[in-house]
């Protein structure tokens, strides 16, 4: 006896304005398929879907986004935001003020900064997140699988990348002793992640890449070794990198080469790499990156707070490198608000390029489509047919919207800092403003805790 699944389909009805992040009409709204979990129809002006229809969502007060994509951050830094010792300092100062703080942190620490991060992030419309952790003191040595159980609770989709720290202090790196590993600890247990959680497959919730914190905080013999783990697995690279002049400094004393040329003698300059920050490139080096078509993800808010620089994101594209958005580290952005990222890109490359050279809709791409591509998806970033239902609903209904008149435009110059309405995967992880799947006020409640006993245990 066959089964017939019923069609369950969602008609997402006339949005006020949408963009779709690939130029294709959909004024009309789009039609998702709640079974499938992906896009069946997009629904130009004036027509009327061609799919039968179940459900119809009214968003005719409401912006339409694709799921926002946040490519890189470090969730753990939640517990340590706007913390006095770390304030007004430069990179290298600021790590060497936090690393010891951040080397006491608990598993329960780790699980609560992941899930109010996570909520905070879906809450401003991000469906998918890649998180950077590369902090593994003896009471954390499984912290990847804590922070797969406290994403499955937010149920957004996730990359998380095993991070590592190799080079300690009496060898030469930034990072005290107590949170670096030895090569074949995070090698073994990279293996073990990939072969655990990676979901290797279209609309995957969650994938695992291997990432090297940077080149001051790893050895050469690591880098190389990653690399070719990495990729006998086929997952994505990444790093930091060139996000200061001082880092360009420390890697011409230490490797007698700049970042970017020790990228390549490492093997690192090639398509399945994405870098966190790439600000201090030179025209050469961009030349070779978009050769290489490697992936920058661009940190505005970080950037400012540190005082590191401006990416270079137009010449970067230009080249053919991937450009894509992150909010980075709440102890260096001190929020974790993707939509409030998008206003922050656009306006600090207004300092570096004339007004008319980028728009809104340039930093709206580069958290999509461009934060996919970063990431090596062609399956999210995107309102299309068959790719996955992620989208973001953003209402005007503020008084900083008040008298505006293009809503998409409205809702990043005016500094939206809140979905309606979030979706992934076909699944409400957000109504009406408020996130489904816990209760934020209780996290909020653990994680504030857990952020002062952090601080605690450092006196």
């Amino acid at each position: 006896m066959s089964i017939t699944t019923v069609k369950n389909t969602l008609w997402i009805k006339q949005p006020k304005a949408v963009f779709t992040a690939n130029q294709q009409n959909a004024d009309n709204g789009i039609v998702v398929d709640l079974n499938s979990g992906k896009i069946i129809e997009l629904v130009a002006k004036n027509q009327q879907p061609q799919s039968p229809i179940n459900q119809i969502y009214n968003a005719s007060d409401q912006v339409l986004l694709p799921g926002l994509i946040n490519t890189h951050h470090h969730l753990y830094q939640t517990l340590t935001r706007a913390f006095p010792p770390a304030l007004n300092k430069r990179l290298f100062p600021w790590l060497q003020t936090l690393y010891p703080v951040w080397a006491k942190l608990q598993p329960d620490m780790l699980n609560a900064a992941t899930q109010l991060g996570l909520a905070e992030l879906v809450l401003s419309g991000a469906t998918t997140v890649a998180d950077h952790h590369y902090l593994f003191p003896d009471a954390l040595s499984e912290a990847i699988d804590i922070q797969v159980n406290a994403a499955s609770q937010i149920n957004c989709r996730v990359t998380l990348t095993r991070g590592s720290m190799s080079l300690g202090e009496k060898d030469g790196g930034l990072p005290p002793q107590t949170t670096v590993q030895t090569d074949s600890q995070i090698l073994d247990d990279s293996e073990r992640l990939i072969k655990r959680y990676h979901q290797n497959t279209e609309g995957s919730k969650l994938n695992i890449a291997l990432a090297p914190c940077s080149p001051f905080s790893v050895t050469t013999e690591l880098m190389q070794a990653t690399a070719k783990l990495a990729r006998q697995y086929q997952v994505q690279l990444h790093t930091h990198l060139a996000e200061t002049e001082d880092e360009n400094r420390f890697c011409i004393k230490m490797f007698g080469m700049r970042p970017l040329d020790y990228l390549e003698s490492v093997d690192w300059l090639a398509n399945d790499v994405w870098l966190a920050h790439g600000i201090h490139f030179n025209d050469e080096e961009i030349k070779r990156l978009g050769q290489a078509k490697v992936g920058i993800c661009h940190c505005p808010s970080s950037n400012m707070v540190l005082a590191s620089g401006i990416c270079r994101t137009k010449e970067l594209q230009a080249a053919g490198v991937k450009v894509g958005l992150g909010v980075d580290g709440s102890a260096s952005n001190d929020g974790s608000n993707m939509i409030q990222e998008v206003r922050q890109a656009l306006l600090i490359n207004r300092l570096r390029y004339q007004a008319d050279e980028i728009t809104h809709l340039d930093a709206l791409y580069w958290a999509t489509k461009g934060s996919a591509q970063v990431l090596g998806r062609n399956d999210i970033g995107e309102l299309a047919v068959g790719k996955q239902a992620d989208l973001a609903l953003f209402d005007l209904a503020e008084p900083r919207f008040s008298g505006s008149h293009d809503p998409l435009a409205a809702l990043i110059l005016c500094g939206a800092h809140k979905a309606k309405a979030v979706m992934c995967a076909g699944n409400w992880l957000v109504k009406n403003h408020q996130l489904l799947s816990s209760d934020i006020n209780e996290l909020q409640h653990i994680h504030q805790n857990a952020a002062k006993r952090l601080v605690q245990y450092n006196g």
